[in-house]
């Protein structure tokens, strides 16, 4: 009888555990008991210092609020929205005051290691020279898009995105602030330990809106790191080659390449750089319309050119990079000369240092400093150039 008891009290208790799993409310488990919610505050003070022009301070403060549900049934959204409020508008500082929709977008986790994502996101290549966010500047570049990522090959990640909008860094009634698209990306990154990471590419970019923002662009990256005893030791080496696409007027091919190397001891480190930006012959040169272009060709931001990040005459950069992390004070310092690939122009020289500190958990204080000079006289980034920025950041 005890034998029977048990055993019915046992079938009791799980029948009472199948029911209560099907009363489960799908919507309050993905939407509340399994969401996640992100908040940030990114506080800046930033001066640039440009020959001829008055020196122009700018204060700003940015909220990001980030939403994410659970699954349900494999799909998930992410809503993240942004404001910013300034104390001035300077002309030479890109950040302004705005709020808006940073991201929104539907997810799926469909079979065989395959994610899709449709709407507004965030898209981010490589190290970013060809396809970035911007994250820098305080109104990040997004995009309008559908994306599929697959990892169902080990080491081999297959990436694809169609984006019909890219929302720029500008503000709204700038006339810049979005550019519409027919643009197709294409990613593939197979990485064979930290020795080798391969990436092949094609970036189709067709700007219905800036015809001269339109090329193909096909590539091949490799970097990687090796370590020797206490010596490590890091490498990457890429090519690129560019032509017009979708309906800009100007017919051209230009080659792009960098190769770089670097070695680490202990908390310190250093890297050489060569970036060729190339240009045919001054008719056209390599652009990277929808790169994270601060993080290239110095702090100074002197060869934006537009949002196209190179002028017909190409740019060549050689750079040095120093970095040390000391009791958790991360430090940076980098020294660009650059000089066109078609013309022989002296497009002047920079230097800049960076340290950051995080703290407390959620808190990191960062200053960095720019300084730009030496180019030949009478072409638009000839002006010496001085830039001090000031970044207090919270995240919860």
């Amino acid at each position: 009888m005890k034998v029977r008891a048990l055993t019915l009290a046992i079938l009791a208790g799980l029948a009472s555990s199948a029911v209560a799993a099907e009363t489960v409310d799908p919507l309050k488990k993905a939407f509340i008991d399994d969401s996640a919610v992100k908040v940030q505050f990114r506080l800046r003070f930033e001066q640039a210092d440009v020959d001829t022009v008055d020196k122009q301070d700018q204060t700003t403060i940015r909220t990001r609020l980030n939403y994410k549900t659970g699954d349900m049934y494999n799909f998930f959204a992410l809503a993240e929205v942004d404001d910013v409020r300034s104390t001035d508008n300077e002309p030479l500082i890109a950040d302004y005051e705005y709020t808006q929709i940073n991201q929104a977008f539907i997810g799926y986790k469909a079979p065989a290691d395959t994610l899709l994502k449709y709407g507004r996101q965030r898209i981010l290549l490589d190290n970013q020279r060809f396809v970035g966010g911007v994250g820098f500047r305080q109104n990040e570049q997004t995009y309008d898009a559908f994306s599929v990522k697959n990892t169902a090959i080990e080491n081999l990640t297959a990436y694809y995105s169609y984006v019909n909008n890219v929302n720029r860094i500008f503000p709204e009634g700038s006339g810049k602030e979005s550019h519409t698209n027919e643009t197709n990306l294409l990613n593939l990154n197979y990485k064979a330990g930290d020795i080798a990471n391969i990436t092949g590419y094609a970036y189709l970019i067709d700007n219905t809106d800036v015809a001269a923002f339109s090329t193909d662009t096909y590539g091949i990256r490799a970097a990687g790191k090796l370590k020797l005893d206490a010596i490590k030791l890091s490498y990457e080496a890429e090519y690129a080659q560019q032509s017009e696409g979708g309906d800009n007027p100007t017919k051209y091919t230009a080659d792009y390449y960098k190769l770089g190397a670097g070695i680490g001891f202990g908390a310190f480190g250093a890297k050489v750089g060569y970036e060729v930006l190339g240009s045919d012959d001054g008719v056209a040169g390599f652009i990277t319309p929808l790169a994270t272009l601060h993080a290239f060709n110095g702090w100074t931001d002197k060869f934006l050119f537009g949002g196209k990040g190179n002028w017909e005459n190409g740019i060549v950069d050689t750079h040095v990079v120093l970095t040390a992390k000391l009791a958790g004070l991360k430090l940076l310092a980098k020294y660009h000369t650059f000089e066109s690939d078609y013309g022989d122009i002296d497009m002047g020289k920079e230097w800049g240092v960076a340290a950051t500190y995080p703290f407390a958990k959620h808190y990191s204080v960062g200053v960095k400093y720019a300084s730009f000079s030496g180019a030949d006289a009478g072409y638009g980034f000839s002006n010496d150039t001085d830039k001090l920025w000031l970044t207090l950041q919270a995240k919860y």
